[in-house]
């Protein structure tokens, strides 16, 4: 017999501000959560750190890291309510939580959420993973680890933004990060390989179910939206004593990565540099997808047109000028390549508005908000018929909007939008790609954000923690809110990480907090008088 996650939580997680047992948790009643009196009261928050060290500080806290090799303390008394401005928020790592349920490090969590709070940030990004949560059987849930992490939050005064992770993370096995889908989900493919997406070639991605079957009962009697929607309501009522008070955003994955796309291109393939190039692979052809894609063109009396992707779309590295179906005056622009791309697109906005109502329906009544990210494709940009957003299920080219659907869609349910590329400059990206363009790509999303009125979240694609990368967050976060009566901007570093402390990337980052606040946020106090060569490793030993 399934057994689920309890609808209440019982505990509570607290730490001392000063001494060595911050890391214990105390048994609390859920009434405690949501008080007010409790929440808005102030205290002093001290940290102090040094290589190696076991001799506790004056204020009685100390921690020993891995790297690091100075003493420092950051001292600052501080109320959760934060000033105007644009909030920062700090993505946590990936693999904050084990495949058994439990926080990883959990005294380098308390220092670097005590860190990241005396820094002025409003809060944190928890990915909350299908494939740990529901791992091994269909309704059997644990949440103990992102309660653990939510309770850690409040207690030091931060928000948290959970991600609704329905996707898999990582290359394979042999990644130290790896998070399949559920076990008893690839089950499932294993007996039913189309559940999966396939390209042309025949070839599988296990990323994130195809859509194609999004309302058939393919999982054990449900369909995968009854089951995501299960899993967000199973959330709700686990976490409700946390929602609207700690945890105020909601993120809804809706693909690979989390974003509202097709798995075009492997999402790991998406880092590496010479992604630049790649055209992607039309996803539909799986029998689910194929059955859709058949019943279409059989409407409109083109049988032929049902049988499958466009042909003459080259392999993944051509240039695209030299296919046929992705060149200048190529048959994308035909009869036929208008009514795959509409058909294939609007797959996508139909999975998305699926996933959006469930969701509404789900967390009406609740104050949180939900959100959903579209993905940054932008490295053929620059192109007339804009190839890898095609593959990618956005149906935008030089002579068709394929955004504003989508940030209409998501306005329709309430939903914030979320982007990446904030970080990116065409200079930089133009000198390996010259059709590439992550502004154009940015600047054409953000006025259909403003357009619609719709809130907006930014992102980094790479965790590039210079000066030059976090003035391009501010131009890109100013181009969206400039003129706007009730600009509504916030922005999610991605992610902490081994060098998210070291001392120059850490005085980088808290200017750049300042920054987005206007400057007005309270500050860290760092004395660092007694040593000459200062890195912070100290807050986090990864």
């Amino acid at each position: 017999m399934a057994i689920a996650s309890p609808s209440v939580p019982t505990f509570f997680a607290s730490f001392c501000c000063t001494g060595a047992e911050c890391s214990r948790f105390f048994l609390r009643s859920p009434s405690t959560v949501g008080n007010r009196s409790h929440r808005t009261r102030r205290c002093r928050l001290t940290i102090s750190s040094g290589l190696n060290s076991s001799k506790p500080s004056d204020a009685g806290g100390y921690v020993s890291p891995d790297n690091g090799d100075f003493q420092y303390e950051l001292q600052h008394g501080f109320s959760p309510q934060r000033s105007k401005g644009s909030p920062v928020f700090v993505t946590l790592p990936v693999d904050v939580v084990s495949s058994s349920g439990k926080v990883r490090r959990w005294k380098t969590m308390v220092q670097s959420f005590r860190a990241i709070a005396a820094a002025g940030v409003e809060g944190v990004v928890m990915e909350v993973w299908w494939g740990l949560v529901e791992r091994e059987e269909p309704r059997v849930y644990n949440w103990q680890g992102y309660l653990e992490i939510v309770a850690l939050a409040r207690r030091c005064g931060l928000k948290v933004r959970v991600v609704m992770a329905f996707h898999q993370f990582g290359t394979g096995p042999g990644d130290p990060s790896w998070i399949p889908l559920p076990q008893w989900v690839l089950e499932e493919m294993d007996r039913d390989p189309d559940l999966a997406f396939s390209d042309r070639f025949g070839t599988r991605n296990t990323e994130y179910i195809s859509l194609g079957c999004d309302i058939l009962p393919v999982l054990q009697g449900r369909s995968p939206i009854q089951t995501y929607a299960d899993f967000m309501r199973n959330f709700r009522d686990t976490f409700k004593p946390f929602l609207g008070l700690t945890i105020t955003v909601i993120q809804v994955g809706m693909g690979p990565a989390g974003e509202l796309r097709y798995p075009s291109c492997p999402s790991h393939k998406l880092t590496w540099a010479w992604r630049s190039y790649e055209l992607g692979e039309f996803q539909c052809y799986d029998k689910y997808m194929l059955a859709s894609l058949n019943a279409c063109a059989r409407e409109i009396g083109m049988h032929e047109w049902g049988n499958g992707g466009p042909i003459g779309t080259g392999n993944l590295m051509h240039n695209p000028e030299h296919t046929e179906f992705f060149r200048s005056n190529g048959s994308w622009n035909t009869p036929y390549g208008k009514f795959f791309l509409e058909w294939y697109s609007r797959m996508l906005l139909l999975h998305g508005e699926r996933i959006c109502k469930e969701a509404e329906t789900i967390f009406r009544g609740i104050e949180v908000r939900t959100s959903a990210k579209v993905a940054g494709i932008h490295w053929h940009y620059g192109t007339q018929s804009h190839p890898s957003e095609l593959t990618a299920g956005y149906y935008n080219t030089s002579t068709r909007d394929g955004y504003l659907p989508i940030v209409r869609l998501f306005c329709k349910y309430g939903f914030t939008l979320c982007s990446t590329c904030f970080e990116m400059q065409d200079a930089d990206e133009k000198q390996r790609n010259p059709v590439s363009s992550p502004e154009g790509f940015l600047r054409q999303l953000l006025l259909a954000a403003r357009i619609c009125g719709m809130p907006l979240e930014g992102e980094n694609s790479g965790a590039r923690l210079d000066d030059k990368s976090f003035q391009q967050v501010l131009k890109m976060s100013n181009f969206y809110s400039d003129g706007l009566e009730k600009p509504s901007f916030s922005f999610n570093f991605v992610r902490m990480d081994k060098n998210f402390f070291e001392y120059d990337n850490w005085v980088r980052f808290t200017r750049f907090v300042r920054q987005m606040s206007g400057g007005k946020n309270f500050r860290a106090k760092l004395d660092f008088g007694r040593v000459s060569s200062m890195k912070v490793g100290a807050a986090c030993a990864y």
